[in-house]
This record gives structure tokens, C-alpha cells and sequence, in this order.
């Protein structure tokens, strides 16, 4: 399997992040992709640069007027007297549709849900070589692949089409997602992170021609709290094209597998071509953010599962942080998938 990755992509490097209203140092760290690499070297991936496929992969499902801000909001920050060393919003806007402001700091607020995606100053940089390596995998399964790894730090599945979020900043499985139906080819997004991947269901959820499946710890007491519940179905032509699969804290790799089962279930009624995999590796038993109790076995388990589907696929990093069996949890998916 091929493995794609651009050194750019360590030139994010967050240093400000809150939970329960304490400034701790951001999980999402760049150390990462040394892990991830591993990793997927362990599983047998080599490595390959992506391809500048330029904005229009990116602009398919993000506003120009967010690409704007995203390329531009650090420069227009440091102009600010006293600004910090990174764009980080302190007010938001009561919903989508209030006015949009001139100022930098209202539109980090417009543009930014909340304090766990800092912008710095190669943040830009980082999230566009991490979409283009989502775009190559994609090119190679539609290509002919059967399996790639795109290895994509900045993560992306918290992402709307105008909003950053959880450590996201571009959607690398939507643009991914959305290049393959370019192609002719009917693509299912299946989200394994931990987390509910609410950026994806917001960018398609009045859409029929992707299909999306997310597998999370339940949200009415975990991150994103307000997405990823079990009546979310969609809305419009997407009414039934979206699935919440919810889990309790805690959840062990037997009962994962089980709904797992009814998730592959939906992508191939869905009728997909091809599928892309948000890949987060955060439901492990160890993973600091503790909300599933999956184990390195249970990841081996559900790469296995993945590749019963008989479908090209395209794993794309989410999630997944730092803690010493990283790397393992990886090489465990990728060679399940290829022992299937």
C-alpha cells in the first residue's frame, strides 16, 4: 500500500489548547506524524510526496470566503498591538446567519468554533499540503488502487465548509470524498475516529451522492456534544444518506465490531464504488482522550472488517494522539486490511 505525506505538513504547531477551562499544551502535536510514520512503515507503506492538484479540490467544498480567511487571518492578526502568537477566537456568533464582520478577531470567531484549532503561522501551509495529500490518494484509487494512506496532519474531519474546528481546519475526507464523485465514482465516507466527524455530516447531509457513516463515543457528554446524534439522518435529498452510530464511554472491541458490521452494512447498500475511511485512532483503550476502549487486536479486527467490503480504499488520518502504542494501532489497521 502506498502512503502519502508532505514534510510541510509539520509546520503546524499549536501551543494553545483549553478543556474544562484550563490552557494545557495541544494534543495535536507534530510528533505525530514521527509515530504515524512508523507506523506505516511497520505495515509495509512507502512513502510518496502528493501532487499539487491547487485550490480547486479544496474551493469544491469550502467557501472561498473561509479559504480567504484561512489563508490570510495570521498576517491580519499580527498587525493587531498586543496580539498573540497564534489566532485563537474569544466571541462567536449566535448562529450562521448574523452579520459578518471586518475584523479580524470577529471573523476568527465567525471562522474557528472554538479554541482547540489555533492558527499559526504555518497553520495555512500545514492544512493545504494535508488536503492535497488527501487528494493524490484519492487520484490513485481512482486510478486503479486498491488501498492508500494518506497521512494527513492537520486532521480535517471536524472541518465544515466554512468553519475550523477540533484541531481541523480543511476536510481532507470530504475533499477526498468529493474529488472521487468528480470522477464518476460513488464514494462512501465511513468515520471510525472516536469523535463524531460533524464537519462531514455538515458539508453533505442535503447531499444524496455521498454517503456518510460515523461510529463515536456518544455526544451528549463528549466533544462535539452538539453532532453525532442517532436521529441525524440528513436533510432534503440527503434524508437517509447520513448515519450516527453512537457508542457508550468505554466501549470494547466486540461491541465496536458489531456495529461496525451494521455500519459496512449502509455503504454497501449504499451502492459505493469506493470508500474513504476518516481514520482516527483516538478509540483506543490508551488514548488520552479515553472515550472508547478499543484495543491494538480490536484495530487489526477492524481493518479486516473494512477490507470485507471488497472496495478501493483510502484511510485518511484523523485522530489519534500521542501515547506509546500510536504507531502499533496503525500498523494494526493497515496490515488487517491487507491480511483480509
Amino acid at each position: 500500500m502506498k502512503a502519502i505525506f508532505d514534510e510541510r505538513q509539520w509546520r503546524h504547531d499549536p501551543k494553545h489548547f483549553m478543556a474544562n477551562g484550563v490552557i494545557r499544551p495541544s494534543p495535536e502535536q507534530p510528533e505525530r506524524i514521527a509515530r504515524l510514520t512508523e507506523g506505516a512503515r511497520a505495515a509495509g507503506c512507502e512513502f510518496v510526496t502528493p501532487e499539487d492538484a491547487g485550490l480547486g479540490p479544496i474551493a469544491a467544498i469550502h467557501s472561498p470566503e473561509y479559504v480567504t480567511f484561512l489563508r490570510n487571518i495570521y498576517t491580519r492578526w499580527q498587525r493587531i498591538e498586543g496580539a498573540g502568537q497564534e489566532v485563537i477566537p474569544n466571541v462567536h456568533p449566535a448562529n450562521r446567519s448574523d452579520s459578518y464582520p471586518k475584523s479580524a478577531v470577529g471573523q476568527a470567531g465567525y471562522h474557528q468554533a472554538d479554541t482547540a484549532c489555533p492558527i499559526g503561522e504555518g497553520t495555512w501551509e500545514a492544512a493545504y499540503w494535508s488536503a492535497q495529500t488527501a487528494v493524490t490518494g484519492a487520484d490513485m484509487l481512482a486510478g486503479g488502487a486498491r488501498a492508500a494512506y494518506a497521512l494527513c496532519r492537520p486532521p480535517g474531519h471536524h472541518a465544515f465548509g466554512d468553519l475550523a474546528g477540533g484541531f481541523c481546519f480543511l476536510n481532507n475526507a470530504g475533499i477526498a470524498a468529493e474529488r472521487l464523485q468528480a470522477r464518476g465514482l460513488r464514494a462512501a465516507i465511513l468515520d471510525v475516529d472516536v469523535h463524531h466527524g460533524n464537519g462531514t455530516q455538515g458539508i453533505f447531509y442535503d447531499r444524496d451522492d455521498v454517503l456518510t457513516v460515523s461510529i463515536h463515543a456518544d455526544p451528549a457528554r463528549f466533544y462535539p456534544f452538539f453532532w453525532g446524534h442517532a436521529d441525524e439522518r440528513g436533510t432534503g435529498r440527503g434524508l437517509g444518506y447520513n448515519l450516527n452510530l453512537p457508542l457508550a464511554r468505554g466501549t470494547e472491541d466486540d461491541a465496536y465490531l458489531k456495529v461496525l458490521d451494521r455500519a459496512l452494512e449502509r455503504v454497501v447498500n449504499f451502492g459505493a464504488d469506493v470508500v474513504v475511511v476518516a481514520l482516527g485512532l483516538d478509540a483506543y483503550q490508551g488514548d488520552p482522550f479515553q472515550g472508547l476502549a478499543i484495543t491494538t487486536p480490536g484495530f487489526a479486527r477492524i481493518g479486516a472488517a473494512i477490507a470485507g467490503l471488497g472496495l478501493p480504499t483510502l484511510f485518511v488520518q484523523e485522530g489519534g494522539y500521542l501515547c506509546a502504542e500510536l504507531g502499533q494501532n496503525l500498523t494494526a489497521v493497515l496490515s488487517g486490511f491487507e491480511g483480509a
